[in-house]
């Protein structure tokens, strides 16, 4: 089928280039020159303006929407003065779910549907197919349907729930996965630290055949022999901003996850250069015990 898509970056970009070699037509936008060369090289047309783009569709229309989260708003609106009733605008951006609503309304307005869809796959999902959770209604998703199957891995695309599902399983998703690579990483630390054991054979192993294996233990192996010393890597670890959405939700809601949290405090505490709160716990423990300051 033909599909619109705005965004042709780190995520997008290869989405275009999996759907084009799918048989897809894909017609995209992005006001980076590279990033729109690049998907040209893929065998995507890309155009110059959302006007132009929506211009070159045939209705009725579907305008996948595949830009940062402080971007998607704009573009939604944006849309939603130039495409027409019966047309589909679909958010596959990391969005916070809670605006998928006010999004679907103003769509809405002009008779446009809406559905969020979660996108996890990271950079090798173009090769191996992502994982896809679709929020809205059933019908929508079911025009759309070839689209994303060949996006999507094997039985890994659903309808999960009404408009805001599809991103808020996503959210919980990137917060899990928090959990899972501070855990690996807490591991290899205790590891490093024994004398004359060598922590990237003993990940190997983990991965090839342990309990504890996964796609993320494989990058992180991955990660570790290419670079062994972790030569100028820095110790910063981001966050896309999913993570604290859920920890939110899970305060809101009363539900207790201690693992995620802890995940997502330690990605804070990775990024504070002046260590105020740890040099405050140095002062205090002289004062009190009389403990030499470290």
């Amino acid at each position: 089928m033909q599909l619109g898509l705005v965004g042709l970056g780190t995520m997008g970009g290869p989405m275009a280039r999996r759907l084009a070699a799918a048989g897809h037509e894909v017609i995209g936008a992005d006001s980076s020159p590279t990033a729109a060369e690049r998907a040209r090289v893929a065998g995507t047309s890309v155009t110059g303006s959302l006007a132009d783009l929506v211009a070159a569709l045939t209705p009725p229309r579907a305008v996948w929407v595949m830009v940062p989260p402080p971007a998607t708003g704009g573009v939604v609106d944006e849309l939603a003065g130039l495409l027409a009733d019966g047309d589909l605008v679909v958010d596959g951006g990391n969005s916070d779910w809670r605006e998928a609503a006010g999004r679907a309304a103003r769509l809405a307005e002009s008779g446009v549907r809406f559905l969020d869809v979660g996108v996890s796959g990271g950079q090798w999902g173009w090769r191996h197919g992502y994982g896809l959770t679709v929020g809205g209604a059933a019908e929508d998703a079911e025009r759309i349907h070839p689209v994303l199957a060949a996006l999507a891995a094997p039985g890994a695309v659903a309808v999960v729930g009404p408009t805001g599902a599809g991103h808020f399983v996503k959210a919980v998703h990137n917060a899990v996965e928090y959990g899972l690579m501070q855990a690996y990483a807490e591991g290899f630390a205790l590891l490093s630290a024994r004398d004359g054991l060598d922590p990237l054979t003993a990940l190997r192993v983990w991965q090839a055949g342990c309990s504890a294996r996964s796609f993320l233990l494989e990058q992180t192996v991955d990660a570790l022999a290419a670079d062994p010393a972790l030569t100028g890597v820095g110790s910063a670890v981001a966050d896309s901003g999913m993570g604290r959405w859920t920890a939110e939700e899970a305060v809101r809601q009363g539900i207790a996850t201690p693992v995620l949290t802890a995940a997502l405090q330690a990605r804070f505490a990775s990024r504070d250069d002046e260590r105020a709160a740890s040099r405050l716990l140095v002062a205090a423990r002289a004062r009190i015990g009389g403990h030499a300051h470290a």
